[in-house]
């Protein structure tokens, strides 16, 4: 009997991936069959993502399916949030597609602030403030190139964009549309009177899709170009609302910890939470699949790590440095737990979002702190894998308060459960038990929406038990 295949296409910050899937003996089996690189480019002297290059490489991975023989019978892409593309009448796109870390966005919130006060943002939308939100971004555009927003008649977020691009059909899809701050956290669908209040065009939102609408089929130039024809499904095109469907524990009353690039801390919520002592922690109630909340804080995360190990690679001197020295991610992790440098930084300062140097950076901080300045890539590496723990500590309190619920256990997904001395720390530190896996959460929860929609499981819980049979998670104790 033929398998029947679905291909998630999981494209984060630094890196996409094209995976495959079926199900064998009851268990969802994975299959990467193409990887690819991803990375601001600097264009003008803005930091932008290559659109046309990223979709380029989409295509090519699908190809891979056909050389392997193996058709899927549905597609979905997720990607990071808050970034989109502007479409002229024509569709084509106007201007870059500028990324969240570049500059354009400084002093945006204070015009935005003008407008409506901070308090009173939050308690429409239930997103926390960050500086790079879609909100601040259009209100940039609308400052520094308002010709921009004049000519634009389509807004797509990244996803949906290449989805459009495969398709000709575009659909907003909502849990990435909620993190734009402009979706009312009560009602799930666009807040009209906040987007009039800011002068951003009401033509460019449309009707918000759910994970699991069906787009349409290919287009049949791409069709042709990779040899089979096949059905886009929208998963939670924010890869973490991807990575929080696959959360495997069928425990009650389990935190998560979405672990990439960045580290996305919470519970989920069949209400959102938007009332003052959550805005003051800084929680944010992003949209989940089935019309859950991700209650959740927004954590500085492995990029600190990813960014240093990317100054070492391109030849960083420093004291006993060997000729082939090893800077995976493995061994920096290894190597920083036997340190005993007890310095901390605040890694969610935003001195941290984009530095010149990160390694300068976090020395700098220590520096300026009156503590230990780390010397080593391994002391530098400690700081962090120790500064990230201390905040999971305070982000789990701060959701225990806020929701008055006990939470024994947090189940690490993504990357960085696969960094097994940040989960001793996050278990020590927390004091609760450290649930770590599976490492390829997102891929997994684009997946899933794509066999819930193609009717292989009845619902997300019949899907998260599947997970875990699957993936299985390992444990760790304070």
């Amino acid at each position: 009997m033929a398998q029947t295949y679905y291909l998630a296409v999981d494209i984060g910050a630094s890196s996409g991936r094209h995976i495959l899937s079926h199900m064998e003996d009851g268990r969802i089996v994975l299959e990467e069959i193409y990887r690819f690189y991803n990375g601001n480019d600097i264009a003008d002297g803005h930091r932008v993502w290559d659109t046309d290059r990223l979709f380029a490489e989409i295509v090519a991975g699908m190809k891979k399916c056909a050389e392997l023989n193996k058709i899927p019978v549905s597609m979905g892409i997720d990607t990071w949030a808050v970034d989109y593309v502007l479409l002229d009448e024509n569709d084509r796109r106007i201007g870059p597609c500028y990324a969240y870390r570049d500059d354009r966005t400084e002093g945006m919130d204070s015009e935005v602030y003008r407008i409506i006060p901070q308090k009173d943002l939050y308690a429409r939308t239930g997103i926390q403030k960050t500086s790079f939100n879609t909100i601040y971004q259009l209100m940039a555009d609308k400052v520094r190139e308002p010709e921009r927003l004049n000519r634009a008649q389509s807004l797509l977020m990244v996803p949906d964009y290449f989805h459009f691009l495969l398709t000709g059909v575009k659909k907003q899809e909502y849990t990435n549309a909620t993190t734009m701050q402009l979706v009312d956290c009560a009602t799930g669908d666009w807040d009209r009177e906040l987007i009039a209040m800011l002068g951003y065009p009401d033509r460019l939102f449309g009707e918000l899709s759910m994970p699991g609408t069906r787009v349409g089929s290919l287009r049949p130039e791409i069709r042709e170009e990779v040899g089979y024809d096949l059905q886009v499904v929208l998963p939670a095109t924010h890869d973490t609302g991807s990575a929080v469907m696959s959360v495997p524990s069928n425990e009650e009353n389990v935190l998560y910890i979405s672990s990439g690039t960045w580290s996305l801390l919470g519970c989920e919520l069949l209400q959102a939470d938007a009332g003052p002592e959550a805005e003051a922690a800084n929680f944010t109630n992003e949209g989940g699949y089935d019309h859950r909340y991700r209650f959740l804080k927004n954590i500085m995360g492995l990029w600190m790590i990813q960014s240093v190990k990317k100054e070492l690679e391109a030849g960083y001197d420093w004291p006993g440095r060997g000729e082939q020295e090893d800077y995976s991610f493995g061994r920096l992790c290894d190597m920083a737990s036997a340190e005993d440098i007890d310095s901390l930084v605040d890694a969610n300062d935003e001195r941290f979002l984009a530095p010149a140097s990160m390694i300068a950076e976090v020395r700098a901080a220590c520096r300026e702190s009156g503590q230990q300045v780390p010397v080593t890539p391994w002391q530098i590496a400690r700081v962090i894998y120790r500064s990230l723990a201390e905040c999971y500590r305070q982000a789990v309190n701060e959701v225990e308060s806020l929701t008055g619920v006990h939470y024994p256990a947090v189940n690490i997904v993504g990357g960085g459960s696969n960094a097994r001395w940040l989960n001793e720390l996050t278990a020590q530190v927390t004091g609760r038990r450290v649930l770590a896996g599976p490492g390829e959460a997102t891929a997994i929860g684009n997946l899933g929406a794509q066999m819930i929609a193609d009717g292989v499981f009845a619902d997300l819980k019949a899907f998260r038990n599947c997970v875990f049979d699957s993936f299985g998670v390992e444990t760790y104790t304070a």
